[in-house]
């Protein structure tokens, strides 16, 4: 059996308020330190996120943290950074504004250890509101305000068309020597919304046969601050899905993206439905809410 080492990759732009929770969950947790390293990506972060860097440095001396500042803004040079810096042949990405359970770092571990033929696993995403979730969430929202992602209890394969979230993922490092690195045309830029360069990446995975796994005791909880619950975050976010969408579809080619406007076209009716379920349930705000969140993806997607 291979024995892994895991690089845990925190790719951070502004969260000094979060920062060092995450580190230090890593570092309390059940997981040996000679087991993994923590190698943080600053991606020109403007607040107090480097002296964050220096306070869990200092309270934590025996984890072998390694800092480093990419200087290319966005997300995929970030998670690049990461890879090219790593020395572990297990990658496991956390996001910044998050903290994860005891057991978090020793089950990816051990799961890849027994089973040397799986590529990447993920595990359950659980949003924390700073405040009270809204009356106008529903299952769909909440997913895209969140990231949420809960498929039980039980260990298994990722049903088709689902995988991991990107910000509690681990892969084998060999991974990207099969599939390349994340598309820098993809993921966040500053304050910029743009995503879907893990949904990139799976999907190239998918295409070479590669199985990936949902690990349930691999819980990462997802601070929600008051920000993203706004009509003007919401809005944000939903065009850039679509754009994310068009960008990641035409790249691969025409026919993609054609395909994907007929699958728009399938979601608006599926929209409508449950618009009208909602209002009649006496919910619709719940109902509003989605139509507004089809509607932002298809001008994304449209290029509007």
């Amino acid at each position: 059996m291979e024995r892994l080492f895991a690089s845990v990759i925190i790719c951070t732009y502004n969260r000094e308020k979060y920062i060092y929770n995450v580190l230090k969950s890593i570092a309390t947790g059940k997981c040996s330190n000679e087991r993994y390293e923590i190698v943080l990506i600053n991606n020109n972060c403007t607040d107090n996120t480097e002296k964050e860097c220096n306070r869990f440095r200092s309270d934590f001396p025996s984890v072998t943290f390694r800092y480093y500042i990419e200087k290319e803004q966005g997300l995929s040079y970030a998670r690049n950074r990461g890879i090219i810096e790593s020395k572990g042949n297990l990658l496991v990405y956390v996001d910044d504004d998050a903290y994860v359970n005891d057991s978090y770092l020793q089950t990816y571990l051990d799961f890849f250890e027994s089973h040397p033929e799986i590529e990447a696993a993920g595990g359950p995403i659980l949003p924390e509101y700073e405040t009270q979730e809204p009356d106008w969430v529903t299952t769909f929202t909440r997913q895209l305000i969140t990231g949420k992602l809960y498929l039980g209890d039980k260990q298994k394969e990722f049903p088709s068309h689902a995988f991991p979230g990107g910000g509690n993922a681990a892969y084998r490092k060999s991974v990207f020597d099969k599939v390349g690195l994340f598309n820098v045309e993809l993921g966040r830029k500053g304050d910029g919304l743009v995503g879907a360069e893990e949904k990139d990446i799976f999907d190239k995975m998918t295409t070479l046969n590669m199985r990936f796994f949902y690990l349930p005791t691999a819980i990462l909880y997802h601070i929600i601050p008051p920000k993203k619950l706004t009509k003007e975050y919401f809005d944000k976010l939903t065009y850039s899905i679509g754009k994310s969408e068009r960008i990641r579809t035409k790249n691969i080619s025409n026919y993609k993206y054609l395909k994907r406007l007929i699958m728009e076209g399938i979601k608006w009716a599926a929209s409508f439905v449950l618009c009208t379920y909602h209002t009649l349930a006496l919910s619709p705000k719940k109902g509003f809410k989605l139509i507004q969140f089809r509607y932002n993806v298809t001008k994304g997607l449209l290029g509007f």
